[in-house]
């Protein structure tokens, strides 16, 4: 392929039928609104330089910061190199830090400073001369949502947003994607008036997971898996995040927002459309993105919300062997609040492949221990030829896809236990990543942050999955809402409310212990 048939931002020394090269950035930038926040310093400053040191960016990469900080350029530098320091999953070296280290550049201003975006305008122009960014720049608005529509409207207005022949510009937006369907229809008019529906990145972080992708390829890489990957074989599937930490910090953002709609209707659902999707054409981001679609399109709500929800509010306790304080006694909490810190729902896809088959979707704070996992839970044996002294009833074999924070996959399968009596117990067989491969997974924001720079967006929600990821959540939400009833407690280091447990018990199942 000549290079003149390769698109904007694709390296042209690459033959794209060479699947096993590196995927390499072209010569680009990135501008990252809200360099002062935690996001920034964490994960976004750490992960440019871990993708510099792997040699994935150009070496006229460039990395400006915009804030209010009354910083110049050398500032900001320091602030990089101190995340970098800190946060990066690659050693330090010191060649690749003068490398990203010359491309660094900083803008003071607020988001309502003409003048500021003016400035910014002429340092990408600049950048486009001093280190051959060729026009080619992607704006990361790691900022509040209500801020979404003065930073596009402030872009477009100076130009920022308008790409020359040849080369694009691209906005990645951080969730949450509005608080309901509403405000995600209205970010969504705003955003689409300034960029291009193809250039708009909306960064599901759990998405860019080495798990999560692993998924794709367990499922249609093997034929072991298929045959057994629907109604006919699958009793049930169980899609559980479960953190053990707080809110502690956060009030600002979490009262009002919850459980629900902080994770479930992003997180959680990407991993049920990605768990219960049929095999794409192709691994395209049209060909994925049709799958997922489909998917959420058949989401069905059980008729009783009442018996097949739950949402509690964690209480005082014990984590870690140290002692925790409850949700209304956190700093900055209304003690009066009815915001839920643990979710848990019932959904059913009407589709031939998952009929009756129910998926349970649950998150929360302060559980037991931080974990997220996909559990496929398989049908109990129909026929038992077992003396009753050899077991009672066989356990129900389970493919448990984790995703964090051991990666990997376990299968749970009944085996006789050594002896001369035919007794059978659960066994596991069980495959980490820390194990298998000497190569340690990329960080998400790694790869997330590559997909952009290569406009490449496979593992981005488009705005048509967004929406209807709110339209299974808000009657939920509105339902709770209506009901005038506060969240149920649950005690700090459980696992969640009792009423969840109930919700299972209804059906005659019961929640996995991670």
């Amino acid at each position: 392929m000549s290079p003149t048939a390769v698109g904007p931002g694709v390296n042209p020394l690459r033959d794209p039928r060479d699947r096993r090269l590196p995927r390499i950035a072209g010569p680009c930038g990135l501008v990252i609104f809200g360099v002062t926040g935690d996001l920034a310093r964490k994960k976004l400053m750490p992960a440019v330089y871990d993708l510099t040191n792997r040699g994935l960016l150009p070496p006229g990469f460039a990395l400006t910061g915009f804030a209010r900080r009354d910083w110049e350029t050398q500032d900001f530098a320091q602030i990089v190199h101190d995340s970098v320091k800190e946060h990066a999953r690659t050693p330090f070296h010191e060649a690749t830090w003068r490398q990203l280290s010359e491309g660094i550049r900083f803008v003071q201003g607020s988001f309502d400073d003409d003048d500021a975006f003016d400035r910014l305008a002429d340092t990408v122009q600049e950048l486009d001369v001093q280190r051959g960014t060729g026009g080619n720049h992607a704006f990361y608005l790691s900022v509040p949502p209500g801020q979404f529509p003065i930073v596009c409207k402030q872009l477009a207005r100076s130009g920022l947003s308008h790409p020359s022949e040849d080369t694009w510009r691209r906005v990645v937006i951080e969730k949450p994607f509005g608080h309901d369907l509403q405000s995600a229809q209205e970010l969504n008019d705003v955003v689409s008036s300034v960029f291009r529906p193809d250039d708009v990145f909306r960064i599901d972080h759990y998405l860019g997971k080495e798990t999560v992708q692993n998924l794709l390829a367990m499922r249609f890489a093997n034929q072991l898996f298929e045959p057994i990957w629907n109604a006919n074989h699958v009793d049930h599937v169980q899609i559980t995040m479960a953190e053990d930490i707080g809110i502690g910090g956060r009030a600002g953002y979490y009262d009002g927002i919850g459980a629900a709609r902080d994770v479930i209707q992003n997180h959680l659902l990407q991993l049920l459309a990605l768990t219960a999707m049929e095999e794409p054409v192709s691994f395209s981001a049209r060909a994925l993105q049709a799958e997922k679609v489909k998917v959420l399109s058949a989401v069905r709500l059980p008729k009783d919300l009442d018996a097949h929800t739950a949402r509690g509010q964690y209480a005082s306790g014990w984590q870690g062997g140290e002692p925790v304080v409850g949700y209304l006694e956190e700093e900055g909490f209304d003690p009066d609040s009815t915001t839920e810190t643990y979710a848990a729902i019932r959904v059913d896809i009407d589709t031939r492949r998952w009929a009756g088959v129910p998926f349970y979707l649950r998150t929360g704070k302060r559980l037991g221990r931080r974990v997220t996992e996909i559990a496929v839970v398989f049908k109990r044996a129909p026929h038992l030829p077992f003396e009753q002294t050899a077991t009672e009833e066989l356990g129900q074999n389970a493919l448990v896809i984790r995703v964090q924070p051991d990666e990997g996959v376990t299968l749970r399968f009944g085996s006789k236990v050594p002896g001369t009596a035919m007794e059978v117990r659960d066994v596991t067989m069980d495959f980490g990543y820390g194990h298998s491969f000497t190569e340690a997974s990329p960080e998400a924001y790694e790869r997330l942050i590559l997909d952009v720079l290569l406009g490449d967006p496979p593992l981005f929600p488009r705005h048509e999955e967004v929406e209807l990821s709110w339209r299974i959540l808000d009657p939920i939400t509105e339902h709770w809402a209506r009901s005038g009833t506060k969240p149920d407690a649950y005690r700090a280091g459980t696992w969640g409310p009792a009423s969840a447990d109930e919700m299972m018990a209804r059906d005659g199942r019961a929640w996995r212990r991670p």
